[in-house]
Formats: structure tokens, sequence, C-alpha cells
């Protein structure tokens, strides 16, 4: 397997232990300092390496149209896991800091883009990320991180029973306003990923002619 695509694989494969440490404390209501300690450094893993496999394939000259369509996959595989979690809360205070509508509306997105993308591999064009697709991407990943720090922290001081350091303190004193953000971010990322889907059919339209 080439280089770039093994930290692709890596990604899938992070994916659902991420989704199992997030969601085994919420099920026993144990380990919630392990999976404090555990979250942010595995989602900052996961997404680090969708930057290893680019800078790989470019380094290694393995660029391929399966990697094309790999990369995306993984990404989606990824994003879709982590957003299912962000509906769910250890704190019963909390209880979601994604709103199901936005799930249901990025989730349509998502796969409407994997279905382009089917439909042009089988007429021999692959679909690469384009920069609205990337920027989207972005905010993907920001909106996860503005939930877990305030999740993270719920659950050390519910670990910890309040006995927290002063930053975990500050961040469970202001969850609402942690909340408010990350919905910000999710409303911003439903609207850069629908608008970056536009400008994948209008580049791509040929492929739709074809159908």
């Amino acid at each position: 397997m080439k280089l770039a695509n093994a930290f692709t694989s890596v990604r899938i494969v992070f994916a659902p232990v991420f989704f199992l440490i997030y969601f085994i404390p919420i099920w026993t209501g144990r380990f919630a300092g392990l999976s404090a300690s555990l979250m942010i450094p595995l989602l900052a893993c996961m997404e680090f390496t969708d930057f290893l496999d680019g800078f790989f394939a470019r380094k290694n000259r393995e660029v391929s149209d399966f990697g094309k369509m790999f990369d995306p996959f993984a990404d989606v595989i990824v994003h879709l896991t982590t957003f299912t979690c962000f509906m769910h809360s250890f704190a019963a205070s909390v209880k979601s800091y994604l709103p199901v509508w936005i799930f249901v509306l990025i989730l349509y997105r998502e796969f409407s883009q994997n279905f382009l993308r089917m439909v042009a591999a089988k007429q021999g064009t692959a679909i690469a990320a384009r920069k609205g697709g990337k920027l989207k991407t972005v905010f993907y990943v920001a909106s996860g991180f503005v939930c877990l720090i305030p999740e993270c922290a719920l659950r050390f001081y519910a670990a910890k029973g309040g006995a927290v350091g002063s930053i975990v303190l500050s961040v469970v004193q202001h969850t609402e306003a942690w909340k408010n953000a990350a919905l910000g971010m999710f409303i911003a990322s439903l609207a850069l990923c629908y608008i970056s889907f536009a400008d994948y059919l209008v580049h791509f339209k040929s492929v739709l002619k074809d159908m």
C-alpha cells in the first residue's frame, strides 16, 4: 500500500475508535476522565493524517485517481462519525452540540457528493477536492474542536468531583457560550458545504449531462 493511502486508512480505522471512546462513558457512566484525556489528541491525530496523506502523495508522486476518491471518502467517514457523537453529551445539562436537522442536511450533502464522485468515476473522471470543499473541511474540523473543548472539560469535572484546574473550571462555567459557538460553526459549515457542492455541480456539469 502506498504511504499516502496508508495514512488515509489510519483515519478510517480511528473513526470507530473515537466513536467508542466518546460513547462508552455516556452508556456506562464510567471512564469519563479517560475519555476526556483521549478524545482531543485522537481527533487531532485523525485530522493530521488528512494533511499527511496529501503531503506524501505529492512528495512521493503518488497522486492517483484512487487517492482522489479514497481521501474524501475517509473525510466523510471521520466527520459523520464525529458529528454523530456531537448530537450527544455526557452532561445531561448539555444534551447536544449539534442539532439533528443540521446533521441530516449535512448527511444529504455528503451522500450526494459521493454519488457525484461515483458517477464521475464511472465516466473516467476523478473529482478531487476543490478550494470550496477544503474550506468546508476546515470548518468541519474547527467545529469538532469547539465541541470537544467543553465536552472534555465537563467530563474532567465529573470525574474529579469538581477538583479541576482554573482553565477547566472556566470552560465548564461557560459551557453555554461554547455550545452557542459550536452552533454558529455548524451553521457556517452547513452553508459552506452546500456552496461547495454547488461549485462541484457547476465545475463538473459535463458529468451530469452524460447521465
